[in-house]
């Protein structure tokens, strides 16, 4: 962490799109007590969307504009925001907005620079939209991808955490025709790898990885589909030949729950949904989205801006207080992570 590992990290929290729930879940969260005994919390964003956030949510917490991390008090009742200046207090709560998609790369990309810097041990995300961040001229398909191209990594990539369990993707924003066509020996190799790493980065010395399968029953020998056959196996055969333990293809409605129930450190899941819909079935407020292959750490929600709720002060911040107690407990692996993951040279 920073300041020689000795001191609760800085974590950096984005307030995510302004017209949507997360300046009301960042509020809750850094509001409470527990926020400022288990890290030092910074927002980053508009404290005039901060402030709107408070009222709607009736909580009693002074807001404190700072334009350094430097600058921030660290102290109960207290939230420091990096104030942008970019979203006014007035915009209209659930709508796609430009202005309140600038507002949300903008703070996307000054929490980045703290972590690149050294400024802050970890960045917490809320949830962004991706129609407003396009109109704000952004091409990014959401966070990940925009985090890559910030810290010039090629290897990021979504990692979901829950109960224990880390939960890895072969593939991500495709749809699922396109993402059948990626599953290929080569990609899944490449898939178990980068996950066994970050298994060994956040602190599993000698992880155990399993597949899951990608057809029914795992293709029933090839009655229900080959990839399983093909390319999933081989893959597995390939990496356990370099030492990895890894397991699989295991039918997807067992492998995860077979996770659960500690048999494994981490699932490779082989598209997003059959990842997505385990985890969150079992624990949808805890589930959380860390990004892995970037020289930074980012831990975040795993849902949307919720704009039918948006500025009703009813969002549940579950949540976003698993995303940022997650950030507390992997900060100590920053350093790892930026040795495994160095950034791009300038």
């Amino acid at each position: 962490m920073t300041a020689e590992n000795t001191e609760r990290p800085i974590l950096a929290v984005t307030l995510g799109d302004p017209v949507g729930i997360g300046p009301e879940i960042t509020a809750r969260t850094l509001a409470e007590p527990e926020a400022t005994e288990q890290a030092r919390p910074l927002a980053v964003g508009d404290a005039a969307v901060l402030r709107r956030a408070i009222e709607v949510c009736k909580l009693d917490a002074e807001v404190n504009p700072v334009e350094s991390v430097a600058q921030a008090r660290f102290v109960p009742g207290v939230i420091d925001v990096l104030d942008l200046g970019i979203a006014p207090a007035d915009l209209p709560w659930g709508k796609v907005d430009g202005t309140a998609g600038r507002a949300a790369v903008a703070a996307i990309e000054a929490a980045t620079r703290a972590a690149l810097a050294g400024e802050v041990d970890a960045v917490v995300t809320s949830p962004i939209n991706k129609e407003a961040i396009w109109a704000a001229g952004s091409k990014h398909l959401g966070h990940t991808e925009m985090l890559g191209e910030l810290t010039g990594s090629t290897r990021f990539n979504t990692m979901f955490w829950v109960r224990g369990l880390k939960i890895f993707f072969a593939t991500r924003h495709l749809s699922l025709r396109e993402a059948l066509d990626e599953i290929t020996k080569p990609n899944i190799e490449h898939s178990i790898r980068e996950a066994y790493t970050a298994l060994q980065v956040f602190g599993t010395r000698e992880p155990k990885l399993a597949v899951a399968a990608l057809n029914p029953h795992g293709g029933e020998n090839g009655k229900f589909g080959d990839e399983e056959i093909v390319a999933i196996a081989p893959a597995v055969e390939a990496t356990r030949a370099e030492g990895l333990d890894v397991v699989g293809p295991i039918p997807a409605d067992s492998v995860f729950h077979q996770g659960l129930e500690g048999r494994f450190d981490g699932v490779l899941s082989l598209y997003h949904d059959q990842g997505h819909i385990a985890s969150k079935t079992v624990d949808f407020h805890g589930t959380v989205s860390v990004t892995v292959g970037l020289p930074i750490l980012r831990t975040s929600v795993d849902h949307g801006t919720a704009f039918d709720i948006a500025g009703t002060g009813r969002a549940d911040p579950g949540t976003m207080r698993a995303a940022f107690r997650a950030a507390v407990e992997l900060a100590p692996f920053a350093g790892k992570l930026r040795e495994v993951y160095p950034p791009a040279a300038p």
